[in-house]
């Protein structure tokens, strides 16, 4: 046994250790610090990386008492990093984790890489990255995280982050500014909401008249944004009277049904299908209008019943006139994945399915407005063929590789 002292997160700690405890279990077992992650144990994974006076070592072989004096750094520590707030909506962003497991230490990984290597392209990136293994994401999420970060600072610098690169180019510690201590729990204080018909409500999401944008959540939350559109022979006012009836407009949506409506609000299920994927949301959304814009927001969530992968969205579309006899359409989608189905979510191939399955919208839209008016015929549902679609989503991309047009 023998006394160690050394600084974690800030603190200073004194603990009697056995010479052969390793830093990992150390931070673990003693510090409670279980945000450090154990896989092999052999130093090959990366699960475990935390900073040893800012540089990244494995605790997994690292002893503790070869710490001594030493200032460690776990991915508890890192609350006032501006280094790591950028990264950790750069990961979400770019869905750069899936598991988790590998996250901390892939985290710490990536703050050496911006401190170290500002100028970095993505080979070197890739190459600094391969010592931390992922069993997930295929690692091009935890590259284009990280891409996405340097090009950000290329633009605009960070004097704070900048002062940390600095710090490790004179090979000193770039340690993260330590956290405040936490604040103790003084319990919550109830509080009754207010019923009164007098109450202000809550300000409705608006479009702006500057960019003619369709009002979007997109600033009030994160998630996965796709913007398309589509063009109609008809009027604003009668695309918008038509965009409006929401019965009408999920009978113009492949795999789309409303079993139940009240105002604006709706149950009903959509159904997807790409490739081998297939899913059946059942949930309901409610229709936020603004007629004087012609735009609308319609909020939905819902849960696919075989694999509990949950889904939440926002889909703004808003109205615009181009003459007397032609309107767009503007569409706006912000959705999140949580579940099985989540690493779907954000591929390229997907997204161009989504805006391919816009535009397919668009002309069911045209074609059901272009029936005679008056008719009473129920409109059939609309139907398309998901290999068809996937093909041509396919081969517009391979046009695009290739230089065609």
């Amino acid at each position: 046994m023998s006394e160690l002292n050394i600084e974690v997160n800030g603190r200073r700690f004194k603990r009697d250790v056995v010479d052969r405890t390793h830093l990992g279990d150390f931070l673990r077992e003693d510090l409670r610090l279980t945000g450090t992650n154990l896989s092999c144990e052999h130093g090959v994974c990366g699960a475990c990386t935390v900073l040893v006076d800012g540089k990244p070592v494995r605790s997994c072989i690292t002893f503790a008492s070869a710490c001594e004096g030493r200032q460690v750094t776990t991915i508890e520590g890192y609350d006032n990093d501006p280094v790591m707030l950028r990264l950790r909506e750069a990961f979400n962003t770019h869905h750069a984790l899936q598991c988790g497991f590998c996250t901390p230490g892939m985290l710490t990984t990536s703050r050496d890489i911006i401190l170290r290597l500002p100028d970095a392209d993505e080979a070197r990136v890739r190459i600094e990255l391969s010592g931390n293994i992922c069993r997930c994401t295929g690692y091009q999420g935890i590259t284009a995280a990280v891409m996405s970060v340097l090009k950000a600072l290329r633009e605009q610098p960070d004097a704070a982050i900048e002062a940390l690169r600095e710090a490790a180019m004179q090979g000193k510690a770039a340690l993260p500014p330590v956290a405040d201590a936490p604040k103790p729990f003084t319990g919550f204080e109830a509080a009754a909401l207010s019923t009164s018909a007098n109450a202000p409500a809550a300000p409705a999401a608006t479009p702006s008249a500057s960019t003619g944008a369709p009002a979007s959540a997109a600033s009030a939350g994160k998630g996965t944004n796709i913007q398309g559109g589509f063009e109609v022979p008809f009027s604003a006012d009668q695309v918008w009277a038509f965009m409006a009836d929401l019965r009408a407009v999920a009978g113009c949506l492949p795999g789309a049904v409303i079993e139940s409506q009240e105002g604006d609000e709706v149950k009903g299920k959509i159904a997807i299908k790409f490739g081998p994927m297939a899913a059946a949301f059942n949930g309901a959304a409610t229709l936020e209008r603004d007629d004087a814009a012609k735009s609308a927001v319609l909020r939905g969530s819902g849960q696919d019943s075989l694999s509990q992968s949950r889904a939440k969205g926002d889909v703004s579309y808003r109205v615009t006139s181009l003459s007397d006899d032609k309107a767009r359409v503007d569409v706006d989608l912000l959705y999140s994945l949580q579940g099985p189905l989540a690493q779907f979510s954000r591929s390229g191939l997907v997204q161009d399915f989504v805006k391919r399955m816009i535009a397919d919208f668009g002309r069911n839209v045209a074609l059901r407005m272009a029936q005679p008016a008056g008719s009473t015929e129920p409109l059939p549902q609309a139907e398309f063929s998901p290999f068809k679609m996937f093909m041509s989503v396919l081969w517009a991309r391979l046009k695009r590789v290739f230089g065609g047009q």
